[in-house]
């Protein structure tokens, strides 16, 4: 039930071709042929969970019995979910409920400039001008269905028929405990059968928050995953004590990974001086991702021509492990470049490093994001959980931009144009009978 755009050389390639069929991770998987139907609740309901900056693995990391109990019952992207690049919290949040790439859905970068207005996008920006595509709680309103969003990037946006409901739609306070996130979704199934939300996004910071302090291997990482996962049985059990755990689909994935930034992998653009000078004023984001728009009168190729001079000469401290591309010369697995919103040069620097200006004010040791969503460190997790998934089943890694096109076909409602690929949903779920 979606619309693709894969008449469109963007579109990716179609997934799990015979040898890289899903496989099943428990014996029973194998037997089951159709979804399972409803016991309580009168139509599919998705709930959609996002734990910011869980990298994949981190499952693995200290006791997790709730996630596993989901993962052991639902199906798992067995090495982790594929972020969209570049790997940073609002791209990926957005491409996860439209479908679409960074370039295609406007918001490019957590911070950036629009060229055409001087104006400047936050991640307090709530004008439509910014959000393009069609998000699952506007598909959803258009089809007079009932959506709640808690704290999900770009959910406070008055777009089309989504107009932010009180009690349904959450203006962002991160302050406000993870407990009182659960209990208000929990709330939505108190209500009668036909006023519960059809599709429902919560979100939760962590652990991105400590993974930016500590990085990914400290403790501290252990202690708010646990958090996260006591979260989890916090819902299942709300959900069990309302009789309607198995009928509702539970998706839980992250937005990106994390990796450590504690090994001194600094790259200076001042020591380009001698090849070209790059005024502060140039750079709209430096690390992980470099963007760089030149003013009038200098040419974008002839600047890239000299960074990468430089930074190849062997003069440069970590100057090889960094690369600057015309943003139309990135490599096209990225789709990053059809956008006048994206800087027309784009720097990749590779795993752990990070490129400053001199005199930065920087943290030593931490953690960071935002680097080629091709690195694993950058995965995070998938886990679908409910009537129209397999138990047991392990699936490949895929791009985010999949689960737009999921989400509708468990609704049962047709979705927006978008990147995802028409035959996704029906090779990673059970076919519904009910459906005609």
């Amino acid at each position: 039930m979606h619309r693709s755009l894969c008449c469109f050389r963007f579109c990716p390639s179609p997934f799990f071709s015979s040898s890289s069929a899903p496989r099943t991770g428990a014996s029973f998987a194998s037997l089951q042929t159709t979804s399972r139907p409803l016991t309580k609740l009168n139509r599919p309901v998705v709930l959609l969970i996002s734990s910011d900056g869980f990298r994949f693995g981190y499952q693995f990391k200290t006791h997790t019995p709730n996630i596993h109990r989901l993962i052991a019952n639902g199906t798992e992207a067995e090495t982790g979910l594929i972020p969209v690049f570049p790997s940073l919290t609002f791209p990926n949040h957005y491409s996860i409920v439209t479908g679409l790439y960074p370039a295609y859905h406007g918001i490019i970068n957590n911070h950036f400039d629009d060229p055409k207005t001087g104006e400047v996008f936050t991640m307090a920006s709530h004008e439509p001008k910014w959000w393009l595509g069609e998000p699952l709680w506007e598909t959803v309103a258009n089809h007079g269905l009932k959506a709640a969003a808690y704290f999900w990037a770009g959910s406070e946006v008055h777009k089309g028929s989504w107009t932010c409901p009180q009690g349904f739609c959450m203006v962002y306070n991160g302050s406000v405990p993870f407990d009182e996130r659960v209990d208000t979704v929990l709330s939505y199934f108190d209500l009668p059968t036909s006023e519960i939300p059809v599709f429902m996004a919560l979100y939760f910071e962590d652990p991105d928050h400590q993974g930016h302090k500590v990085g990914p291997d400290d403790p501290e990482i252990n202690e708010a995953v646990a958090g996260i996962d006591r979260m989890i049985g916090k819902l299942i059990d709300g959900l069990e004590k309302r009789g309607v755990f198995e009928d509702v689909t539970i998706i839980m994935v992250g937005d990106h990974g994390m990796v450590g930034t504690c090994d001194k992998k600094l790259i200076f653009l001042d020591d380009l001086a001698p090849w070209i000078d790059i005024p502060a004023d140039w750079v709209q984001s430096y690390t992980p991702l470099l963007a760089i728009r030149p003013p009038p009168g200098f040419a974008p190729s002839d600047v890239v021509a000299k960074m990468n001079e430089g930074l190849q000469s062997g003069k440069v401290q970590n100057g090889k492990n960094l690369k600057m591309y015309l943003k139309e010369k990135l490599p096209s697995r990225l789709h990053y470049a059809a956008s006048a919103r994206i800087p027309p040069i784009i720097g990749m620097v590779d795993e752990g490093y990070t490129v400053e200006q001199k005199g930065t004010k920087r943290q030593e040791c931490g953690g960071a994001h935002g680097y080629d969503n091709a690195l694993f460190s950058m995965r995070t997790i998938f886990i679908g959980h409910g009537p129209q998934f397999a138990r047991g089943r392990k699936v490949p890694s895929f791009e985010n931009v999949q689960i737009y096109n999921l989400v509708t076909s468990i609704l049962n409602i047709q979705g927006a144009p978008n990147n995802g690929s028409v035959s996704f949903p029906s090779a990673v779920l059970l076919p519904d009978p009910h459906k005609f």
